[in-house]
């Protein structure tokens, strides 16, 4: 099937707009994007932060690293240029759910950050909540109960971040959770405080 032309690809502006959507929901649309190593407790603090902000009656949704790779980004490998391609697709999904007016939380290493900063500059940088989960490469591997770490160090895994692949950290995160030292517990108390002291939604 041949490709259609760009000028018959238009966007269609819906009468239904983001700020009516966050009305409904009451509280704002925003993207909290957890980045760091693997093993740093991304995927975990981030669903426990949707646990607690459901229960607050919070719309949101948690887009998970090796979940969205089952679907979504299954053709996609470890190259660098595949993991800025993975990342490219979760940002225009982002958006997506930033229109719907729900919080949308993220557990991707995103190792580049040029490619996180293209997030933020897409969605806006005042509805993006960078969190860098800060963790020493050492208990990331203690943590790792797959084994991942291990079988990179033996040349196993190709490109794996932190052993042959290169992370940058963040230089200006809005939040930087030192989760060897912190508690689960109190690193979701601080996303949610921040997310409350942004005024993205008021806890009743």
């Amino acid at each position: 099937m041949p490709a259609r032309k760009e000028n018959e690809v238009v966007w269609h502006h819906a009468t239904v707009t983001r700020e009516r959507r966050e009305a409904l929901n009451r509280h704002k649309g925003v993207v909290v994007w957890f980045t760091g190593l693997s093993g740093a407790g991304k995927s975990t603090i981030a669903h426990e932060t949707e646990e607690r902000l459901h229960r607050l009656g919070c719309r949101t949704y948690v887009l998970d690293g090796d979940n969205v790779r089952h679907g979504l980004c299954s053709d996609l490998g470890f190259s660098a240029q595949d993991r800025r391609e993975n990342i490219r697709r979760i940002g225009e999904m982002v958006k997506l759910f930033l229109d719907a007016g729900m919080i949308a939380l993220t557990a991707f290493i995103s190792p580049f950050r040029s490619d996180r900063e293209w997030v933020r500059s897409l969605v806006g940088k005042d509805h993006f909540i960078e969190i860098y989960c800060r963790c020493p490469l050492e208990v990331c591997k203690q943590r790792d109960v797959k084994g991942m770490y291990e079988r990179a160090s033996r040349g196993e895994i190709k490109e794996f971040t932190g052993i042959s692949a290169p992370y940058e950290e963040p230089v200006q995160p809005e939040l930087v959770l030192e989760t060897h030292l912190l508690s689960l517990e109190d690193c979701v108390a601080q996303v949610v405080s921040l997310l409350q002291r942004r005024e993205i939604f008021t806890e009743a």
